[in-house]
């Protein structure tokens, strides 16, 4: 994932790409969690980040659901 995911690049995705990315986000923040519970966590602004992007996407696949509907 890259540091910054902007919403219009999110928006050009298939909703298939959409669920791998959301996959991989919860991936990811379940490693910066248990990092974070260890102690071993370098960069806690990551956490914030990763969050902020997961609830994109999910807002996305939301839109497209409640448009298809």
């Amino acid at each position: 994932m890259s540091d910054v995911t902007k919403a219009k690049d999110l928006r050009q995705k298939s909703d298939k790409e959409l669920a791998d990315e959301l996959l991989n986000l919860r991936k990811e923040q379940f490693n910066l969690r248990m990092q974070r519970a260890t102690g071993q966590l370098g960069r806690p602004d990551q956490f914030h980040k990763v969050r902020r992007t997961i609830a994109q996407v999910k807002t996305i696949l939301a839109e497209r659901a409640a448009s298809k509907a």
